[in-house]
């Protein structure tokens, strides 16, 4: 069973923001696109494990921290004998193996997987031993995407290929180990330890004046909506949403690029742009948020 369930990234969602309110640098767009391939990656995998009949407990995205050292685990799987941890990757053409490193072909390193998942596994063996936790632990790269090819494979054991997926999952389903309190108490002990907020976030710089303000199409990320009533319409793909959904969704997208902001009903007019009156901003505000303040130094948690 799914003990604890993936969610999107918070860096991720500011960059989702950002790619579609600001220019970006070409080094910040291979980034958000190496983070949006990373996550994907991770999803399929989720999916994957879908299939899982066995018993265990599965821990999705963790991030934990031991002896001062942050390290972050895809998927971690506690069955009856021991602890599985999963780095996925979702790269994809042509890679090869050579003396200790890798390289997408034809000859660009980068960093061996391998060794991250070594440090994982011994942050994890650290961080257990401290709590008075002794299980085996199993580490696997898995490679997730069907268009990966290594060359070269290195002798390890620790390397799942595309082609070794489904054998991996019949494996774990034929484990017949049972699952004790013990395990339930690992699983508590190390959702508790997770941590929320990630020190590997990577952000570009940017303000409020060097955003694009307007209300985005939840379907297709347009720009390019108006008013019809109680309704906004997305003109590019008549994407019909509420105001007051839309208002809300603005709100919940400028709190995330802005948490040290207040919201008062200017900005958040200004913000969505699309709606003319601030008195219909101000009700939507008033009704669904909680107000602090009287008059003009009034705004809305």
């Amino acid at each position: 069973m799914v003990y604890k369930i993936r969610s999107v990234p918070v860096e991720l969602c500011i960059w989702n923001s950002l790619f579609k309110r600001m220019k970006l640098h070409p080094n910040d767009k291979q980034y958000y696109s190496n983070l949006t391939r990373g996550y994907e990656g991770e999803v399929q995998f989720d999916a994957l494990t879908e299939k899982l009949n066995c018993d265990c407990y599965l821990l999705q995205d963790l991030l934990l921290q031991t002896n001062n050292t942050t390290f972050q685990i895809d998927s971690l799987l506690i069955t009856g004998n021991q602890l599985y941890i999963f780095e996925v990757k979702n790269y994809e053409g042509d890679y090869h193996y050579e003396q200790d490193k890798f390289f997408k072909k034809p000859q660009y390193e980068i960093n061996n997987p391998l060794h991250q998942i070594g440090r994982s596994e011994s942050l994890l063996r650290q961080l257990l031993f401290k709590h008075g936790i002794s299980l085996q632990i199993k580490a696997f790269v898995v490679f997730i995407n069907p268009e990966f090819t290594l060359y070269q494979v290195p002798q390890d054991n620790r390397i799942i290929l595309p082609t070794q997926l489904n054998r991996l999952i019949k494996q774990l389903n034929a484990s017949s180990s049972k699952l004790t309190k013990q395990h339930k108490n690992l699983a508590n002990k190390l959702v508790s330890l997770h941590l929320e907020e990630s020190p590997f976030s990577q952000l570009p710089s940017y303000t409020y004046e060097t955003l694009r303000k307007g209300m985005i199409c939840c379907k297709c990320s347009s720009f390019t909506l108006h008013v019809e009533g109680k309704e906004v319409v997305c003109i590019t793909c008549q994407q019909r949403e509420t105001i007051i959904t839309s208002v809300l969704r603005s709100v919940d997208e400028f709190r995330l690029l802005f948490p040290e902001c207040k919201i008062t009903t200017r900005l958040i007019h200004e913000w969505c742009g699309v709606i003319e009156s601030k008195k219909r901003i101000s009700r939507i505000l008033d009704k669904h948020l909680v107000k602090v303040g009287v008059k003009r130094w009034v705004y809305y948690k």
